[in-house]
């Protein structure tokens, strides 16, 4: 038996879909633990891509059962075209199982998320407006609507008509937009109750007992550690923990289950929204990594900002996630490029530093501290051995296993499922 926790190590977009669906091959569970459809994983299977937000990306095994845990909030409208754009293409869906505790999002918190941002003007964070914070928030506020409730004939109409009183009355007074008819809402999520009534479960005791069985969980994670919201770039961050310890709180089972935690990073670095990137790049390196790595976000379709290798960042992710290994992607993105830089610590009024700050007023005046590798023209796309890998390339990871701590696993130099060389088998 194993369990082993995935988790982005920089700002999210790492490829956790493509190393989730590689590993849940050997596990038997596969357990989303937090966020909503503000995120997105990529899987490529043989030819067929597929973009998942709220279904854990072994759903493509139809042998195996997936779980979305009580940290996930869902939107019953997004997780129903998920649903049936899988079915449509002849994948099961039957073996989903979802948390009685999670958390469902609301039109309100849609339209709550995009009034809030346009009012901070400048200030704005960079959400994908999915009413993900918003959710969250009434979680907090003891006011939210969880899967248990919405599938309550006598409960759910209740807690709706309670919510859209004080709801209507924020976006009249003080937004001055339209609130929404109770009627509407209650018949359209009524037809969502039906259709996630079957798939309902007690998810804790779901994952517990698998792993008392001694079967091999896989949990997944979404976003990054830079987005977590206590330790990453507060506030733009996401309103989840996207660290290891959320796991636990997210399925309902004790840290003391998890054996294994595995950090997913790309060979270089990127993010999404605002806030500072200390090696982020706005030349042509950019564009091209960019270019070559399909650097546009799988939900909104943004481009990624772009970045050398930043292992200030991925030395912190190890720290707050206890990382016992990395999964390294995207490596052949780098393939081409004359020199490749690896930044291993910041410049400070005039100090070098080597932990990630707390305060972003300080991250924006950091400037990176770079090496330089010389890089490798050879295609490493089909690679299947760490041995065969170009000399320059195993010395560029050679240097980040050294500068992080933390040992390579896998390594990805592809999209598709058999482009991975294993280092270390996590299920053994």
């Amino acid at each position: 038996m194993s369990t082993v926790v995935i988790i982005g190590a920089q700002w999210g977009d790492e490829g956790k879909g493509k190393i989730t669906d590689f590993l849940a091959e050997k596990a038997d569970l596969i357990v989303r633990y937090q966020g909503g459809n503000n995120a997105g994983h990529t899987v490529v299977v043989d030819d067929a891509e597929f973009k998942l937000h709220l279904i854990p990306s072994g759903i493509l095994y139809p042998e195996k059962t997936c779980v979305i845990g009580n940290g996930v909030v869902i939107d019953p409208g997004v997780l129903k075209q998920e649903l049936d754009s899988l079915a449509a293409r002849g994948v099961p869906i039957g073996k989903l199982r979802i948390s009685q505790r999670a958390h469902v999002i609301m039109p309100y918190h849609r339209l709550m998320d995009a009034v809030e941002e346009e009012q901070k003007g400048e200030a704005k964070i960079g959400t994908t407006r999915r009413g993900i914070g918003p959710t969250y928030t009434d979680k907090a506020a003891r006011v939210g609507i969880r899967v248990v409730d919405l599938i309550d004939q006598e409960e759910f109409p209740r807690l709706l008509k309670q919510n859209l009183e004080r709801k209507n009355v924020i976006f009249e007074k003080l937004f001055a937009v339209r609130g929404f008819a109770y009627e509407e809402i209650l018949k359209e999520y009524e037809g969502y109750a039906a259709m996630l009534a079957p798939m309902v479960e007690d998810v804790s005791l779901l994952v517990h007992n698998a792993i008392k069985e001694g079967k091999n969980v896989l949990f997944e994670g979404a976003q990054g550690t830079l987005l977590d919201l206590d330790h990453g770039t507060y506030p733009y961050v996401t309103s989840s923990h996207p660290t290891a310890a959320a796991a636990a709180l997210g399925t309902g089972i004790g840290p003391t289950k998890i054996n294994r935690v595995l950090g997913i990073v790309k060979a270089y670095t990127t993010r999404v929204g605002e806030g500072p990137f200390p090696t982020e790049l706005l030349d042509g390196a950019g564009e091209e990594i960019r270019r070559k790595g399909n650097e546009f976000g799988t939900t909104t379709g943004r481009p990624r900002r772009c970045g050398w290798f930043d292992a200030v960042i991925v030395r912190y992710a190890a720290r707050i996630s206890g990382l016992d290994s990395l999964a390294i992607t995207k490596l052949d993105v780098l393939s081409g490029l004359p020199v490749i830089k690896l930044c291993s610590g910041y410049r400070y009024k005039g100090e070098i530093i080597r932990e990630f700050p707390a305060s972003l007023k300080e991250l924006a005046k950091c400037e990176p501290v770079y090496e330089e590798f010389p890089g490798w023209q050879e295609d490493i796309s089909r690679v299947t051995r760490y041995q065969d890998l170009p000399d320059n390339a195993k010395r560029y990871l050679e240097r980040i296993v050294e500068l992080t701590e933390v040992k390579i696993a896998l390594i990805s130099v592809g999209v598709k499922r058999n482009q991975t060389i294993i280092i270390e088998d996590l299920f053994n």
